[in-house]
């Protein structure tokens, strides 16, 4: 169901981008706001994975690693029949952890120590699988194409803007141009980049549904994950992580806090949904 409603809401996102190329009235800017918007992302998912572990100030761990973080991963990879990930910890008190990468023969997980010190053995591997769970399924690259279509979204929206503002639009060619004129592109110059980050964070929030699923396979601790979850969410309360918004969808849990509205633009479902799953998910499987 999680990979139905991917389908579904990157499908919207491909609808949205076709209406507002059409309002606009041409296929030469969409064309060059969609190539721009390939290119940042192409790059950023060459080079995300340094960029993210740089801004961090990750240091990479080895086999000598004396905290048990690289036997678990090495362990939980070969569960998962993965390759070997790079094992990354963050020199931060706030617990949370992430993966990165983009692809399986490239990825790398990370943890800070902050989760290090708050959570047991089994909660710990719980994490871990999740994020292995994100390599697994290839979680990086369709963030990757949904950021694509969203940055030409968000592109093309203020082009369509300053052209209405400043008339740069013939309006001569009825049958190119079927916008609602100069109001209907402001108003889709302001609707759509909003309606694009809703469809990608839901993207998001999707994606963690499943790598919660998938994690609890590869560990079998579904209830282990539910209850490190619960303490990771509480230890973000106490001590928020002074995380860029560009990469808190990448976090188990999301590192920055927020209520009411903030919550409909939420990388990360809603703690006591992913818990409600887990716990369903220990049932079906005799835990």
């Amino acid at each position: 169901m999680n990979y139905l409603k991917t389908t579904v809401l990157m499908a919207g996102l491909t609808g949205l981008l076709i209406v507002i190329g059409q309002m606009i009235g041409g296929t030469g800017g969409a064309v060059i706001a969609f190539g721009i918007a390939i290119v940042m992302n192409f790059i950023s998912y060459w080079f995300s994975d340094k960029i993210v572990l740089r801004m961090y100030r990750a240091e990479e761990i080895g086999p000598e690693d004396r905290t048990g973080l690289y036997g678990m991963v090495e362990r939980l990879a070969r569960q998962a029949n993965l390759p070997m990930p790079k094992v990354y910890i963050i020199p931060n008190d706030t617990p949370n952890a992430f993966a990165t990468g983009r692809n399986p023969k490239h990825a790398a997980v990370a943890a800070t120590e902050g989760i290090l010190r708050i959570l047991n053995e089994e909660e710990l591997e719980g994490v871990m699988a999740h994020e292995l769970a994100h390599v697994r399924n290839r979680d990086i690259l369709i963030s990757s194409i949904a950021a694509t279509i969203a940055g030409a979204i968000t592109m093309i929206a203020n082009m369509a803007q300053w052209a209405a503002m400043f008339g740069g639009f013939n309006r001569s060619n009825d049958e190119e141009h079927q916008g609602g004129g100069v109001i209907g592109l402001l108003a889709m110059a302001i609707i759509a980049p909003l309606a694009a980050m809703i469809i990608q964070m839901a993207i998001s929030r999707s994606r963690e549904y499943a790598a919660d699923r998938t994690g609890s396979g590869i560990c079998g601790k579904p209830l282990s994950l539910a209850s490190a979850l619960r303490r990771l969410e509480r230890g973000v309360e106490r001590l928020p992580m002074n995380a860029s918004p560009a990469t808190a969808h990448l976090f188990i849990v999301n590192p920055l806090r927020g209520g009411g509205l903030a919550t409909l633009f939420s990388t990360h479902p809603s703690m006591d949904d992913r818990v409600e799953r887990l716990e369903a998910l220990a049932r079906q499987m005799g835990r």
